[in-house]
């Protein structure tokens, strides 16, 4: 088995770094980016770091009025429609930005869903933490391909989670059609999805100057990503006291969003990661490789302050990662132009 190379560069962040830390002295200037989730939690704070370095960003969002209403103190943010769970909408928002002409630098894939308490499939019949998080992201991220090769030093973002240690990309049964639904099963599948589509965008596009990184933000209260996890989990966890509260503690990972979106923003713009590409981050560092891959991984342990920090080696798989790669362009019937 091929694996990614995961070595740490010793950045100089720590978990407790913000988007603050990581975009000091970087200017955004003349660049522009399309944030997906970009009107809430960390991609709503990745909007406006960029906007803050002088970026043009443009915000794709399903409820456009919503959108807007939550970027109504980042004005220069730009809201399009755009729907991840229809393909002609998807298609359509990418036809209006590759027919500007304008090149496109920065495309952060950070819309998710997390842990759906029951089997819900979308519209083809796939299950929808997969077609969310990684097949509608996979079927933009093609379309919008020939803006990204115009810039000549592009970079594609996917924010994954720790949680793909709850499972690997189970082939063959994407959807849960022949072993039991599990919500964390699901989520986990999706999030080593993102992290095998990294690698391998990153190996087919670098010849054109597009690079890809994956990245776990942390845990993060209050995005509303946990809204289907059951409180008293989130309490057991130690994610917040029994009155809600959150207890933002980094060396726990769980982590403010400015702290959780600092590795998104790391990826997307630091000059450390020059010359590099196809590798999951987390803490504004590269990530280590685990030796071997989990057997029993939880919300409790991901939070316990004992977890360590690397990736699983099921999601570090190369030819995993080709394999998902092929399926991919056969379920959403999308190849990547040469």
């Amino acid at each position: 088995m091929s694996l990614t190379p995961q070595h740490p560069i010793g950045s100089g962040f720590t978990a407790a770094s913000t988007t603050s830390h990581v975009i000091r002295g970087i200017s955004l200037v003349g660049k522009v980016a399309i944030v997906t989730g970009g009107y809430s939690g960390l991609g709503r704070e990745t909007v406006r770091t960029f906007l803050s370095a002088g970026a043009r960003v443009i915000v794709p969002a399903r409820d456009v009025a919503r959108a807007k209403q939550s970027l109504e103190s980042l004005p220069a943010a730009e809201v399009e429609p755009m729907d991840l769970l229809d393909a002609a909408s998807i298609d359509a928002f990418a036809k209006r930005f590759v027919l500007s002409g304008l090149p496109l630098d920065m495309l952060v894939n950070s819309a998710g869903i997390m842990a759906l308490p029951g089997r819900t499939l979308d519209a083809h019949g796939h299950e929808l933490q997969f077609a969310t998080n990684h097949l509608g992201h996979f079927r933009l991220t093609a379309r919008l391909w020939p803006a990204l090769k115009r810039t000549g030093s592009a970079r594609v973002v996917s924010v994954s989670s720790m949680g793909h240690r709850f499972s690997p990309v189970v082939f063959d049964d994407l959807d849960f059609e022949h072993r039991p639904y599990n919500p964390w099963a699901g989520y986990g599948q999706s999030k080593t999805a993102n992290i095998l589509f990294a690698s391998e965008l990153d190996a087919r596009g670098q010849a054109d100057g597009v690079r890809a990184f994956s990245l776990h933000p942390g845990g993060i209260p209050g995005t509303g990503l946990e809204r289907h996890v059951p409180v008293r989990d989130l309490i057991d966890a130690g994610v917040i006291d029994e009155n809600g509260a959150p207890l933002i503690d980094p060396a726990r990972d769980i982590k403010s969003i400015p702290m959780g979106a600092a590795t998104q923003v790391w990826c997307a713009t630091s000059p450390q990661l020059d010359g590099m590409g196809g590798v999951f981050c987390v803490d504004s560092d590269i990530a280590p490789l685990l030796d071997a891959n989990p057997t029993d991984f939880s919300i409790a342990e991901n939070q316990s302050g004992k977890r360590s920090n690397g990736v699983a080696p099921f999601a570090a798989d190369r030819d995993a990662a080709a394999r998902l790669w092929e399926v991919s362009e056969r379920l959403t019937g999308v190849r990547f132009p040469d």
